[in-house]
């Protein structure tokens, strides 16, 4: 299995970079993509995230 990227700025990067449109939700930036609107991926506002966060972000957006 591969280590998920912990970065959050990294994270953030490719999530735009495949059309997910981030929004404001707190303490947590907001991911839809218009391809599929009922789901909503939050990302904490973090510098680094646990390899579990990170695992469950890349599973939500199809990464693995």
């Amino acid at each position: 299995m591969t280590q998920a990227e912990t970065n959050t700025r990294k994270i953030i990067a490719r999530r735009k970079a495949e059309s997910w449109m981030m929004r404001d939700g707190g303490k947590h930036s907001l991911f839809t993509h218009p391809d599929h609107p009922k789901i909503l991926i939050p990302v904490p506002r973090h510098k680094e995230l646990t390899p579990m966060t990170a695992r469950s972000i890349a599973k939500a957006a199809g990464w693995n």
